[in-house]
């Protein structure tokens, strides 16, 4: 009982230090500015309610464009990093295991270079090939931190359909690539999604790489950022609280396959 009370008391505890943030988040956006931003000891708590900070951020400031490109970059993320992290997986999870190991660590490599290392070169690259604040630039760069994580994820995911899967696919008389549409991804389908949350995630959220690459027409993330440089920290409120509407419903639509097993490449059935 004692035991259980320790756990309980850890879990309310660990979810408070991430739903603080989101907290004062709110409070901030729907309380009037003299109780917070302009108050030497604002309270941790509603004083006033408001709308007023919304409505100004919303018609003084854009906020619309940033929103719709973030929203399209990290679409086109999610789908590339499907489209090709799917033959890769596969592949990948016809290997060996010492081999697939040794090909995922090298794609991962990526991940451990500083994006401010590499998006310096890739910059001036990308304004010879017209790609320079462009959305389908922006979502190619990206794919540097997401595709080896996509493909990770459904290496292993593909690696966890048993073999007599294929082989009755195989006598029935399937080619590879009915095997492939109609038997792996139907099975796989789970690894797939996370696979896509995950990358889209991660686009959404990106700043290093849209910092540098996308200064001119900004995502969401660079945005809130120019507006709290400029002292403008009520729209930059306003638009992180709408920052974080889609991942929160992406999420709850999506948190079945937000699952260890999915997310560390197993299958369920």
């Amino acid at each position: 009982m004692r035991r259980n009370l320790l756990v309980y008391a850890g879990a309310i505890i660990f979810t408070l230090y991430f739903l603080v943030p989101l907290y004062i988040l709110i409070l901030i956006a729907f309380s009037p500015a003299k109780f917070t931003l302009e108050s030497l000891y604002p309270p941790l708590y509603f004083k006033g309610f408001t709308l007023n900070n919304l409505v100004y951020a919303f018609t003084q400031y854009d906020f619309v464009h940033p929103f719709l490109k973030s929203f399209f970059v990290a679409s086109l993320v999610g789908v590339i990093a499907i489209l090709l992290g799917i033959p890769a997986g596969y592949g990948l999870s016809k290997l060996p295991g010492k081999i697939a190991y040794a090909f995922i660590v090298v794609l991962l490599i990526t991940n451990m270079v500083p994006g401010l290392v590499v998006a310096i070169p890739i910059s001036v690259e990308f304004i010879k090939l017209h790609l320079f604040d462009s959305i389908p630039g922006l979502a190619l760069v990206q794919e540097l931190v997401t595709l080896p994580l996509a493909v990770f994820i459904l290496q292993g995911t593909f690696s966890a359909v048993p073999k007599e899967v294929e082989y009755q696919a195989k006598i029935d008389g399937a080619s590879t690539l009915s095997y492939l549409t109609n038997v792996l991804i139907p099975i796989a389908l789970p690894g797939i999604v996370a696979a896509f949350l995950i990358s889209w995630m991660f686009s959404w959220d990106e700043f290093t790489y849209a910092v540098l690459l996308s200064p001119i027409h900004p995502t969401l993330p660079v945005e809130i950022y120019f507006n709290i440089q400029r002292g403008n920290e009520l729209a930059a409120v306003a638009f992180s609280l709408v920052f974080t509407i889609p991942v929160i419903v992406l999420t709850v639509i999506l948190q079945k396959y937000l699952k260890g097993e999915y997310l560390a490449g197993g299958v369920k059935y």
